[in-house]
């Protein structure tokens, strides 16, 4: 990689060495201790400015450390699912369908914090296993310095002018991966969508194994187009430097853009190590005080009560206007999870041998 003191390559290249570390540690490598005085919080990427913002007054207030482990949605929930009889997390935080997955798994004690009661129904659980923490859409970016012409559907993306230039995460261990099939399954069906998958695969480079390097792939301009989240993708731009711009995909010429609500959902670990501090982190996240700073990364506040105020506020409404917003029914997405991730591997990648798992761009 060629040497840079601009802003924007020092924070890609910050960015890329944080998802490099957190893939590092899902290897294998040595997690770090738990130690008595600390609580231990896995991740889904994008959250890192809130947390760089909001944590170091829970630090001092209670005494303790968080420790943060960030990788893919699914990458967190897998290593949870392994560490199940002996956990060494205390909190999560991931996007569906892996937050349910988790809940169904039994890697969640219930745990109905008084800061949920403002979150919607619909947008946590009935046994207070989990609830949104920052809500969030799916979206695809693009570099804008290097893309001269917006992809507008689904078909632009299988002309020649992006062969090769186009990844999505992996939807094995990406939360954001899942979404691509479960919004192109959603608008065409499932064997039309599949169909387009493979016709797509044409065009891929190769797949992440979490969303978040994919921004800096974009910036650094390895590809062109990309899956992510409006929350990541914004924040990315505007606070980490990187040249990318959020876009929103339409089943077909003169039609709407369309999209769903793809939340960070946080929960507690059953039998964590350190369950009380983890439920007293779970309050604080889910406090006003958190909730108000969450627009600053241009997420949504999971609490109704919290207005999605301020500059960065009015750019995610700006940034979603006249985009269409469909329902998911998750528990749909669930009984369906596992076949469409062994359909992905067989019909989509099959004997290709594309990459499914990059953490490190060569």
């Amino acid at each position: 990689m060629k040497q840079s003191q601009s802003p924007r390559t020092k924070a890609g290249f910050a960015r890329l060495l944080a998802a490099v570390a957190a893939a590092a540690l899902f290897e294998g490598l040595a997690l770090p201790a738990h130690a008595a005085d600390a609580v231990v919080l896995y991740t889904a990427d994008g959250l890192e400015n809130l947390y760089k913002d909001v944590l170091p007054a829970f630090e001092k207030k209670e005494g303790v450390k968080v420790n943060i482990v960030t990788a893919g949605s699914g990458e967190v929930v897998n290593r949870a699912t392994v560490e199940k009889d002996s956990p060494k997390a205390d909190v999560i935080v991931t996007l569906p369908p892996f937050i349910q997955q988790a809940d169904q798994g039994g890697l969640l004690q219930p745990y109905p914090s008084v800061n949920y009661k403002n979150v919607p129904a619909i947008a946590k659980a009935g046994n207070g296993a989990w609830a949104t923490f920052v809500n969030n859409y799916f979206s695809f970016a693009i570099n804008p310095d290097t893309v001269k012409k917006q992809p507008k559907t689904f078909d632009d993306l299988l002309h020649p002018d992006y062969s090769g230039k186009v990844a999505y995460s992996n939807p094995a261990t990406a939360g954001d991966g899942m979404a691509v099939i479960i919004l192109t399954t959603s608008l065409m069906g499932e064997d039309k969508a599949f169909d387009y998958l493979k016709k797509l695969e044409q065009s891929a480079k190769f797949h992440t194994k979490g969303t978040g390097y994919l921004d800096v792939l974009l910036s650094r301009n390895e590809i062109a187009v990309a899956n992510g989240d409006l929350q990541m993708d914004l924040d990315d731009a505007a606070n980490g430097g990187l040249s990318l711009k959020p876009i929103f995909l339409s089943s077909k010429a003169g039609a709407q853009p369309t999209t769903f609500q793809l939340p960070y959902a946080i929960g507690l670990i059953k039998n964590g190590p350190n369950e009380a501090e983890g439920k007293k982190l779970i309050d604080y996240l889910m406090s006003t005080e958190v909730q108000s700073k969450v627009p600053d990364i241009f997420g949504i506040p999971g609490r109704t009560d919290v207005k999605l105020a301020g500059k960065n506020g009015e750019a995610v409404k700006q940034a979603i206007s006249g985009v269409k917003l469909i329902p998911v029914d998750w528990s749909q997405v669930m009984a369906k999870k596992a076949d469409w991730t062994a359909r992905w591997k067989s019909d989509v990648i099959g004997n290709s041998g594309k990459q499914v798992d990059v953490v490190k761009p060569k």
